[in-house]
């Protein structure tokens, strides 16, 4: 009998151990639901704070007009944050930037629990700076991670799981806020806290793209121009600014038409809470995306905004009807939450993830200064409803340019 050499020599009740592998410094591949956990615990800061933040911005000015003011000064700053985020992490590794963010929304909300005006005003730059320093990092990771026959996929269980923080999050902080003021800023702090913690103990280090910087830093500008030279990011880009000034027009300007209206202070929250619950539909809109394409999917939904925006300005003096507009329109916003950056997302380029990326999250810094400052010259010539007839052109114009989207362009089935 002849025995293999490894046990050649062994004594016969020496029992042979598989050897089990050791993850030295890594932890296994991260799964999607990993970046999923992630995305709602920083939507709990934010949708804690997003109904919470105008209202107390408003009542500390009494004015409209000084809240756009002061939101269009705080989009500069986090366009500016955005910008610089790939060229920080030359020098910072993106673990520690990512951790940044996050400690950054813990100031913000210090700073909100001293209240007043100048500190409020304050208080949303640095959560502004927070949300897109956490977004690039977020989104590179998610792009280094997830193939992207998976993105799809991806970003309807990132939806899916940030649905509860959103729907509760936006009545939850106007409830707490007239309870005890710092509640709800203290509640967001501890979301930020979490979102550290699950970063850390999912251990996804400084990404595939990153290594020590070995020369002169690149200009942070420099990758804009690879951007403008590629049409499919440009209309993605697009498609999320529209979208998104949709949604600061319903954060910021339907509460304050809502106090205008007399209908009450609370009556903003709890819409926008209704409209996030509609995030759990978000598998249906991928199903449809699969079945149909991105561009129907996309265009019936920016069609559907700019109607309904539209009546909701038409209907101002019946305020009840011009919030059910409103309301529905939200739907529309929902699905192009869903399905509204797939189109820049799966024309990404592996070698640009993080400059990409950090493109794409400007989206909500350009719209946080469009809406604003349209807002402004708005309501020098109309009342806050004309703000909503603004936002239902823009939408119209999102619809011609969707037209645009290759007809075959979908998500194709993606691996379990």
């Amino acid at each position: 009998m002849h025995l293999p050499r490894a046990r050649r020599y062994l004594p016969a009740t020496m029992p042979i151990v598989p050897r089990v592998p050791l993850y030295l410094s890594h932890s296994p591949t991260p799964r999607i639901q990993s970046f999923a956990a992630l995305a709602a615990l920083e939507a709990g800061v934010r949708g804690t704070l997003i109904s919470v933040m105008p209202l107390e911005v408003y009542r500390a000015t009494g004015d409209a007009a000084v809240v756009s003011r002061i939101y269009f000064a705080v989009g500069l700053v986090s366009l500016v944050t955005g910008l610089l985020v790939p060229w920080a992490t030359r020098w910072i590794p993106r673990r520690w930037m990512i951790t940044l963010g996050a400690c950054l929304y813990l100031c913000g909300n210090a700073l909100a629990v001293v209240g007043g005006a100048a500190a409020l005003s304050v208080a949303v730059a640095l959560n502004a700076m927070a949300t897109v320093t956490v977004f690039v990092c977020l989104n590179a990771y998610v792009l280094d991670h997830i193939a992207r026959e998976d993105l799809g996929r991806s970003e309807t269980l990132r939806m899916v799981y940030s649905a509860t923080m959103w729907t509760v999050g936006p009545v939850a902080g106007v409830w707490l806020v007239d309870i005890w003021r710092p509640a709800p800023f203290l509640l967001a702090g501890t979301f930020a806290v979490g979102l550290i913690a699950l970063f850390w103990r999912l251990r996804l280090g400084n990404g595939k793209e990153i290594q020590r910087a070995r020369g002169p830093a690149a200009n942070p500008l420099a990758y804009l121009g690879r951007f403008a030279r590629q049409p499919r990011l440009i209309a993605g880009w697009l498609f999320a600014v529209i979208r998104s000034c949709g949604w600061w027009v319903y954060v910021v300007y339907l509460p304050i038409f809502c106090i205008q209206a007399g209908l009450g202070d609370q009556v903003g929250g709890i819409a926008l809470s209704a409209s996030n619950a509609l995030l759990y539909g978000t598998p249906l809109v991928l199903a449809a995306t699969r079945a149909t394409s991105v561009r129907i999917v996309v265009r019936a939904a920016f069609a559907g905004c700019a109607v309904l925006f539209t009546a909701a300005f038409l209907l101002a003096g019946w305020p009840w009807a011009a919030l059910a507009a409103v309301v529905l329109a939200s739907a529309g916003l929902v699905v192009l939450d869903a399905a509204g950056s797939l189109p820049f997302l799966m024309a990404v380029r592996p070698a640009e993830r993080t400059e990409m990326a950090a493109v794409y999250s400007s989206f909500r810094d350009v719209s946080g200064i469009l809406t604003p400052g349209v807002a402004y010259l708005v309501l020098l010539v109309a009342p806050v409803a004309g703000v909503f007839a603004a936002c239902g052109a823009a939408m119209a114009g999102a619809w011609v340019l969707a037209g645009t989207l290759h007809p075959r362009l979908r998500v194709r089935g993606s691996r379990a």
